[in-house]
């Protein structure tokens, strides 16, 4: 599923005052989004539809549970040197790949007893 472009129109904080009307029903209608720059050219702020800062606060909730997962999972490792967990992580990729091995070649062998 591919999402439609979204037109953002970048308009001075003077010209969008006097076309928040129209500027208003572009959004509602179209979904444009607003860019608002100062007179030199910076950017300022937005104006989105209330749909976008609703998809921007649940991406907000996204971001903060995925960055506590990633909290939860570094936190046993606080302290422990870079190098012993890269060492530790080498072994255990070592075993596992051991064991696949092992399995592998124990149906290799069943299957040849057929």
């Amino acid at each position: 599923m591919q999402r439609e472009a979204v037109m953002v129109r970048a308009l001075a904080i003077g010209e969008a005052k006097d076309r928040l009307d129209d500027l208003v029903e572009e959004m509602r209608g179209r979904g444009v989004r607003v860019m608002l720059e100062t007179a030199d050219g910076t950017a300022l702020a937005g104006v989105v539809s209330t749909k976008d800062v609703r998809r921007l606060a649940w991406m907000d909730a996204q971001e903060r549970e995925a960055l506590d997962v990633l909290e939860a999972m570094q936190a046993p490792f606080r302290g422990v040197p870079t190098e012993e967990i890269e060492r530790e992580t080498e072994k255990a990729l070592a075993e596992i790949r051991v064991e696949r091995r092992a399995e592998r070649e124990r149906a290799k062998a069943k299957g040849s007893e057929r």
